[in-house]
């Protein structure tokens, strides 16, 4: 049978991770939401800092929302953070504390999908739900030669009823680590380990020389560009240096986290432009005239479906501003570093 091909392949290779051989369904809840379009070896630092920080989910659920985007931070996908928390909440303080335990009470919690459902499901529980991420798709495409675009409910319907039929129903929580590792570690993206491949004689795309053509994919979402242009505004008061900073809002990019005053525009502005463009900028925001402005660095970020070209401008007042930019508050600049920030603003502010 498949299943015990596999995890006789899974019971000499399988990887060890802390997460695994638990049955801590709050641990594994963890390990699940930080490991969404997270590399192993990226997650597994911020696991041990989640699980250090937060012992239990009342643990999470008390501290505030910023507390958790500075511990998340670094790992992208912020929107994850801030539905881990509210998932934790609801856990501890209308649950008493008690992780669901069925597929549809797991899938109730915000920021909880199908695959992470059915994760939770089966290794905390071993209830028989499959695992349906992008390993599990390429392995099963290619050994089965299934030619439906991934990422499509019809291939989820496809391919979760053929799992449903492959799946170990005694060692749910072994059958989905183990197709997740064989994806990971043999039937890779590029370049699959064939030679040394279990189903190397069953594989449908190995043998009819289909291997780089499956799993099917959709066709990508075109990536905008976007042009910030961050003004990192400071001055000196009493010995001591403040500088300006703003709470990013709900409906866009890094919500909730902190950044400077910024102008947004749809096209890159002219060098020759830049300096009394911002200048003119500035006295407005602020009623004063800055007395040094010079550009910074430009830094280019990529995300999902867009890129971010980041234009950093240094701006020093001799004194206080006389008003501020809209939404922005001054802050001893020391306190930067307690403060939730993007990856970007955090490459700036170190040298990156």
């Amino acid at each position: 049978m498949y299943s015990e091909k596999l995890l006789r392949w899974y019971s000499e290779y399988g990887r060890s991770l802390p997460w695994r051989g638990i049955d801590n369904p709050y641990f594994i809840w963890l390990s699940e939401i930080i490991l969404q379009q997270t590399r192993i070896e990226q997650g597994r630092g911020y696991y041990e800092r989640f699980t250090r920080e937060y012992p239990t989910v009342r643990h999470l659920a008390e501290a505030t929302e910023e507390q958790v985007l500075k511990n998340w931070q670094g790992l992208g996908y912020y929107s994850r953070a801030r539905n881990l928390h509210k998932a934790a909440r609801k856990v501890a303080f209308d649950m008493d504390g008690r992780f669901p335990d069925t597929y549809e009470g797991i899938l109730a919690l915000p920021g909880v999908g199908r695959y992470t459902a059915a994760a939770i499901a089966s290794f905390a529980y071993r209830l028989p739900y499959p695992v349906i991420d992008g390993n599990v798709y390429r392995v099963v495409a290619r050994q089965y030669g299934l030619y439906t675009p991934i990422g499509t409910d019809a291939a989820y319907k496809e391919f979760e009823e053929l799992l449903n039929h492959l799946i170990d129903r005694r060692r749910p929580d072994l059958f989905n680590q183990a197709i997740m590792d064989f994806g990971s570690i043999y039937c890779k993206p590029a370049n699959p380990d064939c030679r040394n491949c279990v189903f190397r004689q069953e594989c449908v795309a190995f043998r009819k020389g289909k291997v780089d053509q499956l799993p099917v994919r959709m066709k990508r979402t075109e990536v905008k560009r976007r042009y910030f242009y961050y003004f990192d505004i400071r001055w000196q008061k009493e010995g001591q240096e403040y500088v300006l900073v703003r709470r990013r809002g709900e409906g866009d990019v890094w919500q909730g986290l902190y950044d400077f005053p910024l102008l947004e525009t749809e096209t890159s502005v002219a060098t020759s432009r830049k300096l009394k463009r911002f200048a003119a900028q500035l006295q407005e925001w602020t009623g004063r005239e800055a007395d040094k402005v010079e550009l910074g660095p430009t830094l280019q970020h990529q995300l999902t479906h867009r890129t971010i070209v980041a234009q950093f401008v240094r701006v020093v007042y001799a004194e206080e501003p006389m008003q501020m930019p809209p939404q922005s508050k001054a802050i001893e600049a020391k306190e930067l570093k307690y403060l939730p920030i993007s990856r970007l603003m955090d490459r700036y502010l170190h040298g990156l």
